[in-house]
C-alpha cells in the first residue's frame, strides 16, 4: 500500500525578506558555472561581477553569464561598494589567503568546501571572520538537497522514533576528468567528497564521538593520487552507527546512491538523484514507513528540486539570514563546519594508525 505523505515535507530553501545584497564571486571553476550561478540567478539574487587568477576565464563566465564586471585582481572586487557577500569558490589550500583579504575588507563570504586542508587553517578562517565581525558561511549546500533536508524535518518529526542505523552508499563511476587539479590531492575521496555525507549525517543526527574509517585506491585509477573507495563508520554515544560507504570507479555494475535511516518506530529509504548520470541527475526519491501510519503503509512524497543547482540557494540564503538578524548562520556556520572537519580528520587518522579516533582528538 502507498500513499502520499499526509502533511507537507519542508524541504526547500526559505529565502530571507532581503535577498539583494551584491554578490560578486572569488574563483569561477565549473561549480561556479553551473551551480551557483543559475541557483542564485533562479532565486532573484543580485550578481554584480567575478574575479579569478585566469582574467581570461573571468571575462568569458563575466559575458556568458551577463555579470557586470570581471575584476582584474581580489583588491579591485573588495574595493567596489557594490559588492556586500563574497562566494569564495577556490581550492581549500588557497582559502586562508583569500579570507584573510576579504575579512580585512569588511565584507561577508560565504566559503568552499572543504573550509581548508588543514584543521589549523580552517581554525583560523573562523577567528578571522569573527575577529572582523563579518557574517561567514560554508557551501555545504547537500544541508538543502531535498532529500536530506526532507529527512532533517522528518526526523525531529518523530517519524521513525528513536535512530538507531544510518547508511549512505555511493557506487558509482565519477568523472574526474572534470576536476583535473584533484588528480594530484593527496587526501581525495573523504576530503572532498564523503565530506558531504558526513555533513549531512552530523546535520541530521548530531555529532558522533568515533570514528572508524577504511581507505583504498581502484587499481585502475592511474595518475589520481588519492583514495578513491573508502568506508567509514562512526559511532555515537547512544548507540547509533552511521556508515558511509563510497567507490568511485564502479565501471560495470549498476551504479546506485542510496541513504536509508532507520528507527525504532520506522525508516526513511531515499536516492541521492545528482549520483546517477553527474552532474545532470534526477530528483531524490524517498519512500517511509512509520508506526504512525500503520504496517505496510509506504509514503512516497514527491521531491521536486535537484541537489545541483537548486541546494545552492540555500547556503547563500543562510547567510543573507545571518546578515539580518546579526547572527550565526542557522544551518551552514564555519564554527559548526569546524566538527564536520573533526570527522574527516579523524577518518584519515583511523585510516592511517589502524584504530578508531574520538573526533575530540582532533584540535
Amino acid at each position: 500500500m502507498t500513499n502520499q505523505f499526509p502533511f507537507e515535507v519542508d524541504y526547500k530553501p526559505h529565502l530571507p525578506q532581503k535577498t539583494d545584497y551584491g554578490i560578486a564571486f572569488c574563483g569561477t571553476g565549473g561549480i561556479v558555472q553551473y551551480a551557483h550561478i543559475p541557483a542564485y540567478k533562479k532565486a532573484g539574487f543580485k550578481l554584480v561581477g567575478c574575479y579569478d587568477l585566469n582574467a581570461d576565464t573571468a571575462r568569458k563566465v563575466a559575458a556568458d553569464h551577463g555579470l557586470p564586471r570581471a575584476y582584474a585582481t581580489l583588491d579591485e572586487l573588495l574595493a567596489d561598494p557594490a559588492v556586500e557577500i563574497v562566494d569564495i569558490a577556490v581550492p581549500p589550500w588557497e582559502q586562508l589567503k583569500v579570507v584573510r583579504q576579504i575579512a580585512a575588507a569588511g565584507k561577508h563570504m560565504l566559503c568552499q568546501k572543504p573550509m581548508a586542508d588543514t584543521f589549523s587553517d580552517a581554525v583560523e578562517i573562523v577567528d578571522l571572520a569573527r575577529k572582523a565581525g563579518v557574517k561567514q558561511a560554508i557551501n555545504h549546500q547537500m544541508r538543502w538537497d531535498a532529500g536530506i533536508r526532507a529527512s532533517k524535518h522528518l526526523v525531529e518529526q518523530g517519524i521513525i522514533g528513536q535512530p538507531t542505523d544510518v547508511q549512505i552508499q555511493v557506487n558509482t563511476a565519477t568523472p574526474w576528468h572534470m576536476w583535473p587539479w584533484l588528480a594530484a590531492v593527496p587526501r581525495l575521496e573523504v576530503l572532498f567528497h564523503s565530506i558531504h555525507y558526513i555533513d549531512a549525517t552530523r546535520y541530521i543526527f548530531g555529532d558522533p564521538e568515533w570514528v572508524t574509517s577504511r581507505h583504498a585506491r581502484y587499481a585502475g585509477q592511474g595518475g589520481v593520487k588519492g583514495e578513491t573507495k573508502t568506508i567509514t563508520i562512526m559511532d555515537y554515544a547512544d548507540g547509533l552507527q552511521a556508515l558511509v560507504a563510497v567507490n568511485h570507479y564502479n565501471l560495470w555494475a549498476e551504479p546506485f546512491a542510496t541513504f536509508r535511516f532507520i528507527g525504532t518506530e520506522g525508516a526513511i529509504d531515499g536516492t541521492i538523484g545528482l549520483m546517477y548520470n553527474y552532474p545532470t541527475g534526477r530528483p531524490d526519491t524517498m519512500t517511509i514507513t512509520s508506526s504512525q501510519y500503520g504496517k505496510g503503509v509506504k509514503i512516497t512524497p514527491t521531491l521536486e528540486e535537484m541537489w545541483i543547482p537548486d541546494a545552492f540557494v540555500g547556503t547563500m540564503a543562510s547567510l543573507m539570514e545571518a546578515i539580518q538578524t546579526d547572527s550565526a548562520p542557522k544551518d551552514n556556520s564555519t564554527a559548526d563546519n569546524l566538527n564536520t572537519l573533526r570527522v574527516v580528520n579523524a577518518a584519515y587518522m583511523s585510516a592511517a594508525e589502524n584504530r578508531s579516533v574520538r573526533i575530540a582528538e582532533v584540535h
